[in-house]
C-alpha cells in the first residue's frame, strides 16, 4: 500500500490505520467508476476516488477533500483476483475550516513542500504527526509517467518494479 502517510505491506497498513482511528484520526474514502485493463491473469484498475479527512490545522477544525484515482495492480492467483499494489494518483485537493467564521492562515513554506495534487491533505497530515511522502504521483509529471510505465510492464508480465 502506498499513501501519502504510509508505504508498506497491507498488514502494517491495517495496523497503523487502526492505531490512527483509536487516536481519533478521521479519514473516509469515496470510490466511483472503475476502468480495468486486463492482460491474462494480470490487470490494472483505475478507480475514481476522493479522500476526506477531518482534523485540526493550527487549532482550527478543518476538512480536506482530495480527488484522484487508485491505480491498482491486480493478479489472479489460485483462482482469485487480488491487489498486489495500490498506488493512489492525487489530482487536486482543498482545505476548508468546518466553522466558516474562523480565520486560518496556512504556512506557505509547508504547503510548498508538497505537490499541487495533495498539498492541503499533506498539510493536515503533517499537523497530525504523520511523515508525508513528498513525491507521490499527481495528474501530470514524471511520477505519474513512471507509474504508467510500471503498469504497462506489469501487464507485459514483469514483476512490480520499485
Amino acid at each position: 500500500m502506498m499513501a501519502t502517510w504510509f508505504q508498506g505491506p497491507k498488514e502494517d497498513f491495517i495496523r497503523v490505520s487502526q492505531e490512527g482511528a483509536a487516536r481519533g484520526v478521521n479519514i473516509l474514502h469515496f470510490t466511483g467508476g472503475v476502468r480495468i485493463t486486463l492482460a491474462g491473469t494480470r490487470a490494472i484498475a483505475q478507480t475514481r476516488m476522493t479522500i476526506m479527512q477531518r482534523g485540526p490545522v493550527d487549532g482550527v477544525l478543518c476538512d480536506v477533500a482530495c480527488t484522484g484515482r487508485f491505480y491498482d495492480f491486480f493478479e489472479k492467483r489460485d483462482g482469485r483476483w487480488g491487489i498486489v499494489l495500490r498506488q493512489p494518483i492525487y489530482e487536486k485537493d482543498r482545505l476548508d475550516p468546518v466553522e466558516q467564521d474562523v480565520e486560518l492562515t496556512l504556512d506557505h513554506d509547508v504547503l510548498a513542500r508538497f505537490p499541487e495534487g495533495y498539498r492541503y491533505l499533506a498539510y493536515l497530515q503533517v499537523q497530525a504527526g504523520y511523515p508525508v511522502k513528498p513525491d507521490m504521483p499527481g495528474l501530470t509529471g514524471p511520477e505519474v509517467e513512471r507509474l504508467y510505465r510500471r503498469g504497462a510492464a506489469w501487464l507485459a508480465g514483469e514483476p512490480v518494479a520499485p
